[in-house]
């Protein structure tokens, strides 16, 4: 039996870690949200809620 190639392992795991950040880091600079497969999408946590409506200060 064949001994595993760790080494190789390691820089493929390397490889992936190093293309995600850079994914990120793209996504970031375009002032997308970057999206790594999660359920909910990423939103922009300075925006209002959009359930809260805007305060009409004439009418109160």
């Amino acid at each position: 039996m064949a001994t595993p190639n760790y080494g190789y392992e390691k820089r493929q795991r390397e490889l992936a870690k190093k293309k995600k950040k850079e994914e990120k880091a793209r996504a970031k600079a375009a002032g997308k949200p970057y999206d790594d497969g999660q359920e909910e999408p990423i939103e922009n946590p300075m925006a209002p809620p959009p359930e809260a409506p805007a305060k009409d200060p004439a009418a109160g």
